[in-house]
């Protein structure tokens, strides 16, 4: 651009910026970004090219979210010191929604592979999967914690971890491989939640990576032993050994109503 002492119109101003000449209007109007001249007779706004870099620093506080107070503040006391204080705690603030985020796609390819097996799936199937390692945050139950007080450690749980909501994270329940061939089908040791970004905290849980044994349920949960009956004839028949825990986990919970609908996965970690 040649003349750059040139005045341009507020349409062609908003238009070098891609905004809506409505936009620098209303910043006029409220003090935070006005023309170099207004003519006196037909009111017409008029910006001068060296005022761009000005108006491209509010837009982009306005893009990462700064209100047009503080940028109105910013803008009386601009320097480099104030700049970078406010860029800091920008950067912080994406941060954090990136790695929320990135939790929230998590999250959802669990949903989304959780409705492919559903669609795909044969309950009636028990196989061997691969499973890469994985840390989960567990709480101790017994067979006399109640209900009330599962949901209760959960939820605080979710929120020692900073979760927005209680279904960022996958979870299920754990019961010792060596209680299940004891007959102690109903001894669960442990609810666990996977938090679904990297942590690294003492007391985590770590799931091994391997060889899993995976069958599924779906019905009345007096029937669940009979399941566990078939997964250990696979096992012996396929001349492996369970050890551990046997992870617990619903995967239809959010498009069912009644709880006779609901699947639970079963995975069980074969000895090396």
């Amino acid at each position: 651009m040649e003349k750059r002492d040139t005045l341009l119109t507020i349409g062609q101003f908003a238009a070098l910026h891609g905004i809506n000449k409505k936009t620098l209007m209303w910043y006029d109007e409220t003090d935070l970004f006005k023309p170099i001249f207004i003519h006196p007779e037909n009111g017409y706004r008029y910006y001068s090219y060296h005022q761009s870099s000005v108006l491209e620093t509010i837009l982009l506080l306005r893009e990462l979210g700064v209100s047009v107070g503080e940028i109105r503040t910013f803008m009386k006391n601009r320097s480099a010191a104030s700049m970078e204080r406010l860029l800091k705690e920008r950067i912080a603030d994406l941060d954090r929604n990136i790695e929320h985020l990135r939790a929230v796609r998590k999250t959802l390819g669990n949903h989304h592979r959780n409705m492919m097996t559903l669609l795909t799936m044969d309950l009636t199937e028990i196989c061997i999967v691969e499973k890469e390692e994985r840390c989960l945050v567990t709480v101790d139950i017994d067979p006399h914690t109640s209900f009330e007080k599962q949901v209760e450690m959960i939820t605080a749980e979710t929120k020692k971890y900073q979760l927005r909501r209680l279904h960022d994270a996958s979870y299920g329940t754990m019961i010792s491989v060596e209680n299940l061939y004891q007959g102690n089908f109903d001894k669960y040791s442990r609810l666990f939640i996977e938090i679904p970004f990297p942590i690294k905290r003492d007391g985590l849980h770590i799931q091994p990576g391997g060889k899993y044994v995976r069958g599924f349920y779906k019905g009345d949960w007096e029937r669940l032993p009979s399941r566990y009956q078939e997964i250990f004839d696979f096992a012996r028949e396929q001349g492996i050994k369970l050890s551990g825990f046997s992870y617990e986990m619903g995967i239809n919970e959010n498009v069912v109503d009644r709880m006779e609908d609901y699947i639970v996965q079963i995975e069980i970690p074969v000895e090396s």
